[in-house]
């Protein structure tokens, strides 16, 4: 290992211990503050970012951006921007809030893993029916495949005319190696307790009847995926499906599709809402709060991004060791 990277370790294990010991100094400080936040220390602000004349509600506004994957960052060293507990817990808190009239969801992403998906779904449903919340989706650049599936539900979805959507659909990848192995005289012994133990590994190839099998799962949650639009959209099942063959639909197309409900921007969802309502309340905003930890972390991953090829290698293999359906636009 070169000095260079010596050296960089060296600093961050003293960054680490800096920062356990900022984290316990800090625990008494901010445990008073109004943020609003989960066990573990994810914590958001409420900013208002458009005063309405109407002082006896709000609007909340969430942003979900990023691929929708729970991959268990609630600390220091979160690297993704998208935080699915957070954002689980910032629908919920808007939904059972009595100050918050409606929610706005701001939908940026090429969807991600099914039962994720399927988590947003239920708490926009939840604030829908149980709490009697309106909730609008603005769709940004890219709300496709799961980013589909969590705006079919809303209330009113607005898009961008060059919104990138649609992909609807399911899929589940997996890299096969087994002839590259083979081609370096690597061997893999696999002891298992059944024929499908190791299906979809990496290091053998597919049979027809481990193919059977993955494809009865992706059917299942592809119909699920029809039946969320179809109840969402008030649209015929048949009608759905013949729309959800994967392909990705502008906002100007959706719309000819009645899969969005309106062409706009950030500002005509909002407005549309406040129209929807029926006053001019202020637009309250969910912002991560960023503390000691958060930014710790951003500088942890500024000095390892540059020259760590084995940890963004560990990433690549890690995500097709496990294979998982995804509701996820991929190009």
């Amino acid at each position: 290992m070169s000095r260079k990277r010596w050296l960089a370790l060296i600093a961050v294990a003293m960054l680490l211990v800096a920062s356990a010991a900022m984290n316990v100094a800090t625990a008494t400080i901010f445990s008073e503050s109004t943020a609003w936040g989960m066990p573990g220390g994810n914590q958001w602000e409420e900013t208002i970012v458009e005063r309405g004349e109407d002082g006896s509600g709000f609007i909340a506004l969430l942003d979900v951006n990023g691929v929708i994957q729970d991959n268990g960052e609630t600390g220091w060293l979160q690297t993704s921007s998208y935080n699915h507990r957070l954002l689980l817990s910032q629908l919920e808190h808007a939904a059972k809030d009595p100050a918050v009239e409606g929610i706005v969801l701001r939908v940026n992403t090429p969807g991600g893993g099914v039962v994720e998906s399927a988590e947003i779904h239920e708490k926009i449903i939840e604030a829908q029916e149980e709490y009697g919340k309106p909730v609008f989706v603005s769709m940004g650049s890219m709300a496709a495949s799961g980013g589909y599936y969590i705006a079919a539900p809303a209330t009113q979805i607005v898009a961008s005319p060059q919104t990138i959507t649609g992909s609807i659909g399911v899929i589940m990848e997996s890299i096969n190696v087994a002839e590259l192995a083979e081609n370096y005289g690597v061997k893999v012994n696999t002891i298992k307790s059944g024929p499908y133990k190791d299906i979809m590994s990496a290091t053998r190839e597919m049979t027809e009847e481990d193919r059977a099998i993955l494809q009865a799962l992706i059917d299942e949650s592809y119909d699920e995926f029809v039946a969320v639009i179809a109840n969402g959209r008030g649209m015929a099942e048949d009608e759905v499906r013949r729309l959800a063959d994967g392909r990705i639909y502008s906002g100007a197309q959706a719309l000819e599709l009645n899969l969005v409900d309106q062409l706009g921007s950030l500002d005509d969802t909002i407005a549309a809402m406040k129209d929807y309502l029926g006053a001019d309340y202020s637009v309250v905003q969910y912002e991560s709060s960023l503390g000691f930890s958060q930014l710790f972390s951003m500088s942890v991953n500024r000095m390892l991004s540059s020259e760590d090829e084995l940890a963004g290698l560990h990433r690549l293999l890690a995500e097709h060791r496990s294979p998982t359906l995804k509701y996820l636009y991929t190009n």
